[in-house]
Order: C-alpha cells, then structure tokens, then sequence
C-alpha cells in the first residue's frame, strides 16, 4: 500500500443492483479477476439491490417483468412472495456462484481526478484508484420532492414511495396520492381497499396502454429516452414514455372509480390540498409518487454535467470522460437495458485498458 491506504485496481464498479453485477459479470467473463483486477462497492447492508427496499405487499406477481442476470437464469419464482425476497435471494446466489466478491457495505463519497490519468475514488471504507470508473447507483437513493405552496404547514403526514411500507398504514384515512407512474397507481389501488377516502392527483393525465408491449415498440421508447442523455439534457423514465400496461387490477379499479384523476393541485393547505377554482379537499396523509433521480452526485468533482442539467452520454460512455461509464441511467434503467449496458461499458472499458496498458502505481495494493 502507499498513499495511506490507497488500493489500486483497473476498474471501480459502484453500486450492486442489476446493473452493476451485469458489468462484474462481464468484466470477470474477459479475464480481470474480482477483488484483484476489479472491485465492486456496494452501499446497501446486504444483496439486492434497490429490490431490498421495496415495501412487502409488492409481491414478485405485481412486478413488471425482471430479466434474468446474465449467465444465470432466475427461473420460476413464486409470484405471492414480496419481490425484495425473490430478487435479493437471486443476487445472493448470483455473487456467490461468479465470486463477484462486493464490498458492503462502502459508500461511495467522491469519484475525483487522481494521478497520472487514474480517478481517485473516495469511500467510507478508504480509497481506490482505477483507470475506468463504471458507476451503476440507479436512482432510489435520491426520491424526488416537488415543492408546492403550504406544504410546510400541513398537519398531516408526508411521505415519499421510498418510504411507503404497505397499505396497512393508511386504515381509515383520508389519502391524496401524488403521481401517475406505475408506483403511483399500485399505491393507489391497494390504499384504496383500506382509506377512508382516496383522491388521485398528477401533472398530466396519465396515459394507459392496451394490448402487449412489442419489441417494436420497447425499442422506439428506450431511443426517445436516449437521445435525451445524448443530448445532456437529465433522462426521463422509460413509462414516461411507454404509458402504463393495463390489467385485470387497473380495469377494476377503473370501474370502482379509484383511478378518476384531478389536476396537480395548486397549494397545500393545514387540512388538506387546494386548487385555484376553490376546489379543496381534506388530507390527512399525502402520499408523493413522484419518482426519482439519478444517483450520480459522487461525480460532481469531475463536472461532468451539460448546461442542461444532464450528462451527455455515447451508449454509456460519458463523452466528455471516456474512462467514465453510467449505468441504471436514461435508457439503461429498466432490467433488460441494465443486462445490455453492462455488456456494452466492459466493452468499451476493455478496449480502453488494452488501449492505455499503464501498470499500477509501485506499492499499490490491488486488493
């Protein structure tokens, strides 16, 4: 070791999600060795990804499709079991049968230009420095709050999907679900069954989708989405884009009147929300469906943002830093994209290694 504890390894991969583990695999596949060639940092206490966090009533039959890791099929899974059960089983035995070796739990604090072309990583547990940086952070850690006039003054409660636990805590209240997404319309039909009262609000009507998501169709949503990164400008979701699938549940709910949607209100009051027409409406929880963020500002030290908030992005290379790739971001957030950005980065990461071949610094560790 040198530099008071500094690791040196060829590539830094950040975050243990579905994204992250496609590029260990895919870095391990070519020849670098895990924990020696390698290292993967993962902040969360155990396997699982952002699927650790999901609230229990989302059982593993609700959610919308969840493809395979590759070289390692998921197979049948019971569809009544929460999915953070089913998905954090699988990447358990997915680290374990490739020898992935993730750190956990280390948080990542500063990803900054080191010496003689390699990034410094910063972490809770010491620094690396790599000559390739492949972060896949997603974007649970970061849940987006709108801000609305009042919202400090209401004297009931607030929170955000990443806090939501289950129907069970909102018996016999009064609930305004924020959001048309698909957490937002799940939220609102199994609160539905419970509240004294729901009332659905969001910014613009949501858009439901009849009939089988084609291939076709998937490919055209997934370039809408990324030619906003190519672009700079901050990625959109993909069911920004795609609409929301409808089932027997939505139709259902339809029908009972539980998805009948308001405009976004326009401020909040002590007891409730209100809209300018003088339309209000009594509260005594709000919940925010309101999505999240990316989870990238470990990389504020590099400056890597356009004057459009985003990062300009060619597949997953940001274009302005070849040795940086971002995954679980843009086009790349849904499963199937996570598994194909994986292949892709260690693509270019590899090229990037054979093309530079500098040894590590003398007396760096590289585990």
């Amino acid at each position: 070791m040198n530099d008071s504890g500094v690791r040196a390894v060829d590539v830094v991969v950040i975050g243990a999600g579905q994204a992250g583990l496609s590029a260990a695999y895919h870095l391990r596949r070519t020849g670098l060795t895990p924990g020696r060639d390698f290292v993967v940092l993962d902040h969360a206490p155990r396997p699982g990804g952002a699927w650790q966090f999901r609230w229990p009533s989302l059982t593993y039959g609700k959610v919308h499709g969840m493809h395979s890791l590759p070289g390692m099929e998921l197979g049948d899974a019971d569809g009544d079991r929460p999915s953070s059960e089913v998905v954090g089983e699988y990447f358990t035995a997915y680290e374990e049968a490739f020898g992935l070796q993730v750190r956990r739990p280390v948080e990542v604090t500063a990803v900054r230009e080191g010496h003689g072309g390699r990034l410094r990583v910063e972490t809770s547990q010491g620094v690396w420095t790599a000559r390739a940086v492949i972060s896949a952070t997603g974007t649970w850690d970061r849940p987006f709050w709108p801000h609305y006039p009042g919202q400090e003054t209401f004297r009931g409660r607030q929170l955000h999907t990443s806090g939501y636990r289950g129907p069970q805590e909102f018996a016999g209240q009064r609930v305004v679900v924020v959001g048309g997404g698909a957490s937002g319309t799940q939220h609102l039909m199994e609160i539905a069954g419970v509240a004294a009262g729901t009332t659905w609000v969001t910014r613009r009507p949501p858009v439901f989708r009849e009939g089988p998501f084609t291939e076709e169709w998937g490919r055209r949503a997934v370039a809408m989405v990324e030619e906003r990164v190519r672009r700079g400008l901050p990625p959109q979701s993909v069911v920004s884009v795609t609409g929301l699938p409808v089932n027997d549940a939505i139709r259902a709910a339809r029908d009972r009147g539980v998805l009948d949607r308001l405009p976004m209100f326009d401020r909040i009051t002590p007891d409730g929300v209100a809209w300018d027409s003088g339309r209000t409406v009594a509260a005594d929880t709000i919940l925010w469906a309101t999505g999240f963020r990316a989870a990238i500002d470990h990389l504020s030290p590099l400056r890597l943002r356009e004057p459009g908030g985003g990062i300009q992005l060619d597949g997953t290379r940001v274009v302005w830093d070849e040795r940086i790739h971002l995954l679980g971001y843009g086009p790349s957030a849904s499963t199937i994209g996570a598994n194909r950005a994986g292949r892709s980065a260690v693509r270019d990461v590899r090229r990037l290694l054979e093309r530079s071949g500098d040894p590590a610094p003398v007396g760096a560790s590289a585990a």
